[in-house]
């Protein structure tokens, strides 16, 4: 592909560049090979324009830039962070215009139903992409990576996974549509067959500064959309369906505490699962659903990840059927052990996050809730009083330890979240997460529920400049080998 080519109907190009092929398209200098466009793009510590000349010397074919700069071989636009999807999508050929591509934005819920849906179309026969927290994962298999963007990749690595699923005959693409990812316009370029919104809570304030510059964020994905899916139990969802009103993009809502287009009732809730009726209130039709995971809202994640596959043309008799076969997401209300007491694993790691897991488990636990739980460092540090005070609202336990304390002192994160738990209500403190896990184990007596919170999935601890390997799973499964 040529410069001007790739440029068609986008701008004038000079003839003197726009025959010169174009061997890449990234913004990161360091990427830079002979015959690559380079896109100068201001972030919050580097500024692209500051390469632009020594990329020309190292054998880029042009520059494309949004503050002039007076170089050979430059071409100014308007805005560099959003046109840089669309040269990424015509570069590697549009592959998302090869299968049908579809988001789930929201604070918390978005791994649940962004894998169901995967689930449910594989289980259907189909060849199906995911992008998100849990990973990437093509079509052939998972693969999970804690360097960069955890949910959403930046944008030449996200157009790099579509085209490999284009290649591949993928025929669905679900990806988790993260309030950063938005704000940077990394989808500027796409349109996506539905779009769903899950719930918003306090989350990402160090990025967005208030909860108005998040929701604006969230409610992005729905100027892209040609579908909506929103769960209205939420307030912001609300909001979100007034706005999709107001601007004719077609919308279903959901619900499992009230009206909606698709929505519960008869839901029954068990240590292994849950039963409800579901109601499509166009069609007149109700289906009884059996599901593996339980928490009303898990039955609201299920409901949404069958609404946003129906969409896309999947009879929801279909649906319905596959979303019976699956058991589960991995580090998402994971049972990691039962016998007399019972260990699970959650990603939970918001305060509303812990209220949802906790309030679920507190009637399941026969005996006592153990609760271990920890903030993340160098990440929004106003939310972890209202941590500890979720925490204590529900658990008869509190162990309070790390997450991923990067370059934040551990202590620190725990003296904040304990800000939050009532003065004199008891509380253990442990900087080593696996001695947290550890303690809770030990303690733990016949009919006890330990709830192990924030890790989820993860198998690291990011603790300074480095990872370290930390799955949950494998230090509970130790513990009982060495008892």
């Amino acid at each position: 592909m040529t410069i001007g080519e790739l440029f068609s109907g986008i701008c004038d190009i000079p003839a003197e560049i726009g025959g010169a092929a174009v061997s890449g398209v990234t913004s990161d200098s360091r990427e830079v090979g002979s015959g690559f466009l380079f896109v100068c793009i201001k972030g919050n510590t580097f500024d692209g324009h500051s390469a632009a000349e020594k990329v020309l010397k190292n054998g880029a074919c042009a520059v494309v830039t949004k503050e002039r700069l007076g170089l050979e071989r430059e071409i100014n636009v308007p805005d560099t962070r959003r046109l840089y999807p669309e040269l990424l999508s015509r570069f590697y050929g549009s592959p998302t215009k090869k299968f049908k591509l579809c988001a789930v934005t929201g604070t918390n819920g978005k791994t649940t139903v962004v894998n169901l849906c995967a689930q449910i179309t594989r289980l259907l026969g189909h060849r199906t992409g995911v992008i998100g927290t849990l990973g990437t994962d093509t079509g052939s298999g998972l693969v999970y990576s804690h360097d960069g963007p955890p949910t959403t990749p930046e944008p030449r690595r996200l157009y790099q996974l579509f085209a490999q699923m284009a290649d591949e005959g993928t025929e669905y693409c679900f990806i988790e549509a993260s309030s950063q990812a938005l704000a940077q316009h990394r989808f500027a370029a796409e349109c996506f067959a539905a779009g769903a919104f899950t719930n918003l809570t306090r989350d990402h304030l160090d990025y967005h500064g208030t909860m108005e510059n998040y929701f604006a964020a969230k409610r992005m994905l729905f100027d892209m959309c040609e579908n909506a899916v929103v769960n209205v139990d939420d307030e912001y969802g609300r909001q979100i369906a007034d706005y999709c009103r107001e601007r004719g993009v077609p919308l279903k809502t959901v619900s499992v505490d009230g009206e909606a287009d698709f929505h519960t009732e008869f839901v029954k809730l068990s240590a292994h699962g849950s039963e409800f009726i579901l109601t499509d209130r166009a069609a007149e039709k109700s289906y009884p659903v059996r599901f593996a995971m339980t928490g009303l809202y898990n039955v609201s994640n299920a409901l949404e990840a069958a609404v946003t596959v129906h969409l896309t043309g999947v009879p929801m008799d279909e649906v319905l059927l596959a979303l019976e076969r699956i058991e589960g997401v991995a580090g998402r209300l994971e049972t990691l052990y039962t016998g007399d007491f019972t260990v699970i694993r959650d990603y939970a790691h918001t305060e509303d996050g812990l209220e949802k897991l906790l309030s679920m488990l507190k009637p399941l636990a026969v005996n006592r809730l153990i609760a271990v739980f920890g903030a993340a460092g160098e990440r929004d540090a106003g939310k972890r009083p209202d941590m500890g005070k979720a925490a204590a609202k529900y658990a008869d336990v509190l162990i309070v330890t790390t997450d991923s304390p990067r370059h934040e002192s551990p202590q620190q994160t725990i003296d904040d979240v304990v800000r939050g738990i009532p003065e004199g209500r008891a509380h253990e403190e442990f900087t080593d997460r696996k001695a947290a896990i550890y303690r809770a184990l030990g303690i733990a007596e016949k009919g006890d529920v330990v709830a192990l919170c924030g890790k989820g999935h993860e198998d690291y601890q990011a603790i300074g400049d480095e990872y370290f390997h930390f799955d949950e799973k494998e230090i509970v499964s130790d513990y009982f080998n060495k008892v």
